[in-house]
């Protein structure tokens, strides 16, 4: 386990890569201000906010530039409604988000290719992050047919979980998606990654942009290529980065 100043290293590096989330069912519009506060706080900004389609115009109001709104869609059950998922997307999309995450039918991936498609047309020019659920999965083989189903459809990151079931990121999972960007030509040099759920301190962040670093190369750990879904992991953060041992592990996401 990293400590010191490595341990400092790598909580920058999670600062910047946070996609700092709220998805509860009862949060309220203070919720949302509270968690924009706290994305441009006193070390850093978190690359995002990541929040339900109808939070995302509050949410843009209260941010700086410099921080991305991004929202959910067909979220969180992975059905294979297109039209669902497109009403998701256009809500995002009209309220002002920059970034999409969208959950693969996962249940029916034969409906992925199709959902997938409709939903990259309808959000052209926004981030496309791609939910596979693969603690659903499971399976190593349906990972990699999802993980080509959202390569071919476009998307502009393979993500592991929505944090809403049982099995969330694991670095299992986040190798066989790493590996599945190694791979293709064309998603190399472009396509990043997005372990969520679970991830709740400075060393379980640590894992996964070890991993990153491995699989894709030192310098795809940056925000373009590399983001990490988490409502506690923030406290830990700043924890570490303002000298403290580390907070007590945050409930939630």
């Amino acid at each position: 386990m990293t400590s010191g100043p490595d341990l400092q290293a790598t909580a920058r590096t999670a600062l910047a890569c946070l996609d700092l989330t709220s998805l509860n069912d009862s949060e309220t519009p203070a919720d949302i201000e509270h968690l924009c506060r706290r994305a441009a706080g006193p070390f850093g900004a978190a690359a995002a906010v990541c929040v339900w389609p109808r939070r995302v115009a509050l949410a843009r109001s209260l941010l700086p530039p410099a921080v991305a709104v991004a929202a959910v869609a067909n979220f969180p059950d992975g059905g294979s409604d297109v039209e669902r998922a497109l009403r998701d997307t256009a809500e995002i999309v009209d309220a002002g988000a920059q970034e999409v995450d969208v959950v693969l039918p996962y249940r029916d991936l034969a409906a992925a290719p199709a959902l997938l498609a409709a939903v990259r047309r309808a959000c052209a020019g926004l981030t496309l992050k791609v939910i596979l659920e693969t603690g659903e999965l499971k399976d190593e083989a349906a990972i990699r047919i999802a993980c080509r189903m959202a390569l071919d459809a476009g998307a502009d990151f393979l993500k592991t979980s929505t944090g809403k079931t049982p099995v969330s990121a694991t670095p299992v999972a986040a190798r066989a998606l790493l590996q599945a960007i190694a791979d293709d030509a064309a998603a190399r040099p472009r396509v990043g990654f997005k372990p969520a759920g679970g991830i709740r301190t400075v060393a379980d962040a640590g894992v996964y942009i070890a991993l990153v670093q491995q699989v894709l190369g030192a310098a795809a750990a940056n925000p373009t290529r590399f983001r990490i879904g988490a409502s506690g992991l923030l406290d830990d953060i700043e924890a570490v980065l303002a000298g403290r041992t580390g907070a007590a592990p945050a409930a939630g996401y």
